[in-house]
């Protein structure tokens, strides 16, 4: 009887404080909503502000969308978002609206992310967030490239080839050392494979091509530049291009970028991989609420979709029961469930996508 009795206590102090509104909430609102689509372009660039090594990230869909609502606290957005890598490197200045995204034929890298966002008077701002990279290409593409490690022998002699040839024609008076191998690739050709890579350089202390002891310069004063090179790896037949190193040489460089060829801070484990993966888990204030099991789970919580919020599906039938007054409701034929037109609704998500 003591056990009953304790049961219903705590049942009546769980549904009185869930009544008194201490209890937090979540709210299904839609994946393409404004607000939703806000909140996504901020953790979008949030993102790419965190991300230091490779390419930046562009929002291709919102995947799922909540609300967490506690009185006395401000809203925190759940978002699940897909994102595309992007051409544009981490030390491109072009806004990552107008980066085009990287196409299935050459092995474009996609991103799941998880993030948390709260939702102030000052503005949204990203509270955690988690993610996981991965590839994507076309199925049963024949010829297309294929990504290869960061240290592939015939790609780093390809860039070395190509770092070398720009060295000695262009005219800014710096000698460059490599910074960041961005992406190599392959592709069987006629006459064996062909290598294809993107680089990062920075300026060096040194003035001539000639000059053997160089060290790269503080990334405040460093110039940079951007590079592609083509062609095979024992031949120098690699073409470069450069972004104009002067025209990046106002922008606001990561302190966390490194060159990658001299002594410690030197990072051999990015080399064994084929593209540059983004922060596994950023939970600075240990919030709790980017795993599926831990906030929904742990506490009782009412699902509470919003006013305007559509079902997924609704079937609508001949309600039972006696008849309504006739000056209520006009004469007309009578409702037969068995005929009725099922009402299907948009779904609430996954939003638009906006590449592929």
């Amino acid at each position: 009887m003591q056990l009953w009795v304790t049961v219903a206590v705590l049942g009546l102090l769980v549904m009185g404080s869930w009544a008194q509104g201490v209890m937090p909430t979540f709210s299904l609102i839609p994946c393409d909503a404004p607000e939703v689509e806000a909140a996504a372009l901020v953790a979008q660039d949030f993102l790419n502000a965190q991300h230091t090594h490779g390419y930046k990230y562009a929002l291709n869909q919102i995947e799922k969308s909540k609300i967490l609502s506690k009185p006395g606290h401000t809203d925190t957005y759940l978002l699940e978002l897909d994102l595309l890598e992007t051409t544009c490197h981490v030390l491109d200045p072009t806004p990552v609206s107008l980066c085009p995204v990287r196409q299935k034929h050459t092995v474009a890298v996609e991103a799941d992310c998880d993030f948390v966002l709260s939702n102030t008077t000052q503005g949204l701002s990203v509270v955690a967030f988690k993610c996981k990279t991965e590839t994507e290409s076309e199925e049963e593409c024949i010829g297309c490239p294929s990504l290869v490690l960061f240290n592939d022998t015939d790609g780093i002699q390809l860039i070395e080839n190509s770092l070398d040839s720009f060295n000695k024609n262009n005219t800014l008076s710096t000698k460059f050392a490599l910074l960041e191998i961005g992406r190599m690739a392959s592709q069987i050709v006629s006459g064996g494979p062909k290598y294809f890579a993107e680089y990062a350089i920075i300026g060096t202390n040194c003035t001539s091509y000639d000059d053997d002891i160089c060290f790269p310069q503080n990334h405040t004063v460093a110039i940079h530049g951007l590079c592609l090179a083509e062609g095979s790896a024992n031949l120098n037949d690699g073409q470069t291009q450069t972004v104009d190193p002067a025209s990046n040489a106002t922008v606001r460089f990561q302190k966390l970028l490194h060159a990658h060829t001299f002594g410690p801070i030197h990072h051999p484990t990015i080399h064994d991989l084929r593209h540059h993966k983004l922060t596994a888990l950023h939970d600075p204030a240990a919030s709790g609420l980017l795993s599926a099991e831990s906030a929904e789970s742990a506490e009782v919580v009412a699902v509470v979709p919003p006013k305007e919020a559509p079902v997924v599906k609704r079937e609508v039938s001949a309600p039972e029961g006696p008849a309504v007054d006739a000056a209520v409701v006009p004469e007309g034929p009578a409702l037969d469930a068995t005929v009725m037109p099922k009402i299907l609704l948009p779904p609430i998500c996954p939003g638009k996508k906006k590449h592929f």
